[in-house]
């Protein structure tokens, strides 16, 4: 194989990513033990390489250019997988170092991931976890993302998925929204009803919802006067609140069915499921942080 990389340029990208990382020359240089000027220098060497700016200089700050940024991500990535494969050889695999970036949407985040992230850490103490949530699909590559939940699995073969549950879905109102509201009987019925939506953040759509009727699960579209997008439990919050009635997993409303605050409406039509699988790249070398943290989720929430 031809040698692509010079020992030289290596190290120019190594202090380029602590730049970034610390948004200052000085600051990279006094972490790395060298001077402003190499930093600087290094810096230069990879813009000429590349062609393009990778920092905009101001007399105060540096800060990345989305050129920079995108170029940061790939080369903080396979620092790691470098990193991590040393590691491995010199038998220090098995404490798990380094950042773990994961994307959830925000109800699975809240009710099921969240919870469970001081007890991985405890578990192994050297891994910083940075969360982030949202219900839109991400770009492994351009946006740096170890690990990934969704509610389905894309058309990605460069992707792995691994489901994690069948989240089971349940029609919910408050005690004086279902006093005043008229009769329940059928989801024929919710015709009548204030029926909150939400909408995909995918494509703006309102998301049917999901009855067993005859043994098949059936879409049905609602109607209603309150909407909301970007944070599905919004529609909860309104939902306490006599806005009307909304479609959610049972994990979101289980406590609030408990203690009385939420009804569950058309019992006999339920049962139906969504599901949340876990998705990560294709990877011949998976870092052990990443390996650690799929293994505990697939444990810890798969049924």
């Amino acid at each position: 194989m031809q040698r692509q990389f010079e020992d030289l340029l290596l190290g120019s990208i190594e202090l380029f990513c602590l730049a970034a990382e610390l948004e200052s020359f000085t600051d990279a240089a006094t972490a790395a033990g060298v001077t402003p000027a190499a930093v600087s220098r290094s810096v230069a060497r990879l813009e000429a390489r590349l062609g393009v700016r990778l920092f905009v200089r101001t007399t105060r700050q540096i800060r990345l250019t989305d050129a920079g940024r995108r170029y940061f991500e790939q080369c903080r990535q396979a620092l790691a997988q470098l990193a991590d494969a040393e590691r491995e050889v010199t038998g220090q695999q098995s404490t798990p170092t380094g950042v773990l970036r994961i994307s959830m949407p925000t109800p699975y985040s809240h009710y099921r991931v969240l919870p469970l992230l001081a007890e991985f850490r405890k578990l192994y103490p050297g891994v910083t976890i940075e969360t982030h949530l949202s219900n839109r699909n991400i770009d492994f590559a351009d946006e740096g993302f170890d690990l990934a939940i969704r509610g389905r699995a894309p058309d990605d073969s460069g992707l792995i998925a691994r489901k994690l549950e069948d989240a089971e879905l349940v029609v919910v109102g408050s005690p004086a929204y279902l006093e005043s509201a008229g009769k329940l009987e059928t989801p024929d019925d919710l015709a009548h009803h204030e029926c909150i939506q939400y909408a995909l953040p995918s494509t703006g759509r309102y998301l049917p919802w999901l009855f067993r009727l005859e043994g098949d699960d059936v879409e049905m579209t609602t109607q209603g006067g309150c909407s909301t997008s970007g944070d599905a439990l919004a529609g909860a919050t309104l939902a306490h609140h006599d806005s009307g009635l909304f479609q959610t997993y049972r994990f979101v409303v289980e406590k609030d069915l408990q203690d009385g605050t939420l009804r569950e409406v058309l019992t006999p039509y339920g049962g139906c499921t969504r599901p949340f699988v876990l998705l990560y790249p294709h990877a011949r070398h998976l870092s052990s942080r990443v390996r650690c943290f799929v293994d505990f989720l697939m444990e810890k929430l798969r049924v």
